[in-house]
């Protein structure tokens, strides 16, 4: 019998039953969940609103709702939530370790297979993966700049963001157009996103009082820590720590928008080169899960499977921490125009910063030739009818015959 969310406290002698259930859940999603965020969401809804009633729909709108407007991988922090409603801080990282684990395991193994992918053979399918990441960019970048981008002023922040990242560049103009956005959203778009007039809202997680408030100084503290313990001790574990958790910290958006802030961190400090870092984010597509596990694959070619771990917690723990400590109070904020207008410019902008790094580098690194440009076209036709796994095995098989021929 499955449970409403009525009845989601259950008494303390079957939190072991509740959270194995939790476990084996989302151990399903995590093998069986391709196709990226957007995907997962669909996932999520036919698993925990359709089949199971963990959440009713009402809720998990909620749920979603406030996911998109903080920073992180907002399917991956659905996910993380659920799990936190349903059992806990335990449940809540059970979630996450079900749903993270086969893509992560997947990425490293692939970090190592790649560095042996040397050759013509080697190259060609290498190449096939870059293609595939240009398919799958363009076809998020227009997905999102349909949903995100439907009026001028929000068009408008999308070309001033691609803009300034196409002039200035770097991490520092990620953050700043992000907040442009933001400022941008206050003042021209209140009134253009609608609030939610349910009253249903989002279960309570059952916490303690401090736990909400200590996740939220700790988000806080780490991110400006973390950068400070790189300066006083430079090294290649400070180094990923940092980099991987601001990179958690800062992108909107979730998925393919952690691309350009990964970019920077780990090619522009030389840990990975720009075919390494291609070549991954191309595997990423061919696997379940998380979009965000590309960090387990750059970690382990930068310093080994240890580092690989330290990339992937420090990616997902500032998303982690900020569902932990607003989801109490977002049935308070979340009705707010103000919050709901700032992070409307704000995901504009990130379609621009999506565009600057489609065309840098994943367009300049991946495209070669007259050739590679109809293969591309072909692929994004063709992504509408097949998934995302689909097309990573007909490029490899394509690429497997370009390598035979030389």
């Amino acid at each position: 019998m499955e449970h409403s969310p009525q009845q989601s406290q259950q008494p303390l002698r079957q939190q072991p039953r509740r959270h194995l259930d939790i476990f084996l859940t989302f151990l399903g999603l995590g093998l069986t969940s391709f196709g990226g965020p957007v995907a997962h969401l669909g996932y999520f809804h036919q698993v925990f609103v359709k089949r199971r009633a963990w959440l009713s729909e009402s809720a998990y709108a909620e749920l979603v709702a406030l996911c998109q407007f903080l920073p992180g991988p907002a399917s991956s922090q659905v996910g993380l939530a659920i799990g936190l409603i349903r059992g806990g801080l335990v449940g809540a990282l059970l979630a996450w370790l079900a749903f993270t684990l086969p893509s992560a395991l997947a990425m490293m193994a692939f970090a190592y297979g790649a560095g042996a992918m040397d050759g013509a053979l080697g190259e060609a399918l290498i190449h096939s993966l870059k293609l595939v990441a240009v398919v799958v960019v363009a076809q998020a970048l227009t997905g999102m700049a349909r949903s995100l981008c439907p009026d001028l002023p929000r068009a408008g922040m999308a070309l001033v963001a691609l803009a300034i990242m196409l002039v200035v560049g770097g991490i520092g103009a990620q953050v700043a157009v992000i907040v442009l956005g933001a400022l941008a959203g206050l003042l021209l778009l209140e009134g253009a996103t609608p609030t939610s007039t349910d009253d249903a809202g989002v279960p309570a997680p059952s916490l303690a009082s401090w736990v909400s408030p200590v996740a939220l100084v700790l988000f806080a503290l780490l991110l400006g820590g973390l950068p400070l313990l790189h300066w006083l001790s430079p090294n290649a574990w400070t180094t990923l720590a940092d980099g991987f958790y601001r990179a958690g910290a800062l992108v909107f958006g979730g998925g393919h928008v952690v691309l350009p802030l990964l970019d920077a961190e780990v090619v522009g400090r030389g840990l990975v080169s720009t075919q390494e870092f291609t070549a991954g984010y191309g595997a990423a597509q061919a696997v379940p899960g998380p979009l965000f596990t590309f960090a387990a694959y750059l970690g382990s070619i930068a310093g080994g499977v240890w580092a690989g771990a330290l990339a992937l917690v420090a990616i997902f723990l500032p998303g982690a921490l900020l569902v932990i400590g607003l989801l109490p109070a977002w049935q308070r904020l979340g009705r707010r125009p103000r919050l709901r207008a700032a992070m409307s410019g704000a995901n504009a902008a990130v379609v621009g910063l999506l565009g600057a790094a489609f065309i840098d580098p994943v367009w300049q690194s991946a495209i070669v030739s007259t050739l590679d440009v109809a293969i591309v076209v072909a692929g994004f036709v063709l992504l509408k009818r097949l998934p995302v796994w689909a097309l990573v095995l007909a490029f490899l098989a394509l690429g497997l015959v370009r390598g035979l021929l030389g």
